[in-house]
């Protein structure tokens, strides 16, 4: 079917009123000729005059994107693809939408602007992000859990960062458990994950990888820092008689702390030998992985 010019300004006409979507007419130099009402989310009131430019609206990190695809569509290109982007909001809040960007051509074929549309994703980034989290992050304790510590391990090792892997384990947690209840058990866990998130710096990555067991990636740290910032988790927790519930626990840890060096198998093999030997001398204390021997 096709359709006059007037027939298509009645249907742009109806489809910027009706639609929740923003419709945006831009000349070759992305300056907005016209916008549909939904543009007011943005601050801006559409106009029939020059307007702002279509980057106006789009926040600083989103410009690159943006700008080539109104490029494309300048230049006669017809598959334009959606592109997400943050928009600048009149109240300064931070409100992402997408955006695909079409040519608009005269009977000669030649393009003489561009008609684009956005539509709010919020709800799909919010519902993306809490997918991620929950993913990625132990419900428990609300640390990122082993699927996460994999993957940020995996990246350290693969960019040869400097640091340290620690890991830790609440000692007799099994006998809390039984003696006290799962109830007990859970709230020992979230008092330790407080702890640590307390102790340790804001560069440190905190990860609860088993039911007992946590793991803290420590990047740019010596085996030296790290022990002393490792030793001091213990020994804290070691001098607190936690309450947990109605309940005071003396609650400790075995720790351990390796290089993270090699691949991430042998960073991991390493701290758990290490933890392994502080639980065989008695737990409550910090054992550093065992130096490699050389041969010769």
């Amino acid at each position: 079917m096709n359709f006059t010019v007037q027939d298509s300004s009645a249907l742009y006409g109806l489809l910027a009123e009706t639609s929740s979507d923003v419709i945006l007419k831009t000349d070759r130099d992305g300056m907005i000729v016209h916008a549909s009402p939904g543009i007011r989310k943005l601050g801006v009131q559409p106009q029939a005059d020059v307007g702002p430019h279509l980057l106006d609206l789009v926040a600083e990190q989103g410009r690159a994107a943006v700008a080539s695809a109104l490029e494309a569509a300048v230049s006669g290109g017809r598959s334009a693809q959606w592109v997400e982007f943050p928009a600048l909001t009149i109240d300064a809040r931070e409100s992402w939408f997408e955006i695909r960007i079409r040519p608009l051509t005269d009977d000669a074929g030649a393009v003489y602007g561009t008609l684009a549309v956005m539509r709010t994703i919020d709800d799909r980034r919010s519902l993306r992000d809490q997918l991620f989290a929950a993913t990625y992050t132990d419900p428990l304790t609300q640390l990122t859990n082993r699927a996460a510590f994999i993957s940020m391990l995996e990246h350290m090792v693969a960019q040869g960062m400097d640091g340290c892997l620690a890991m830790f384990s609440i000692d007799f947690f099994r006998t809390i458990n039984m003696k006290h209840g799962q109830t007990v058990g859970d709230e020992v866990l979230r008092v330790f994950a407080d702890l640590l998130r307390e102790m340790l710096r804001s560069d440190d990555i905190i990860s609860r990888i088993g039911s007992e067991r946590f793991a803290v990636l420590l990047p740019r740290t010596t085996p030296e820092q790290a022990q002393a910032i490792c030793a001091r988790v213990v020994a804290t927790l070691a001098d607190l008689r936690q309450k947990v519930g109605d309940s005071r626990l003396a609650i400790t840890t075995s720790g351990s702390v390796a290089r993270i060096a090699g691949s991430m198998d042998s960073t991991i093999e390493r701290a758990e030998l290490a933890l392994f030997c502080a639980k065989a001398k008695g737990r409550n204390r910090l054992e550093m992985e065992k130096p490699r021997r050389v041969t010769a």
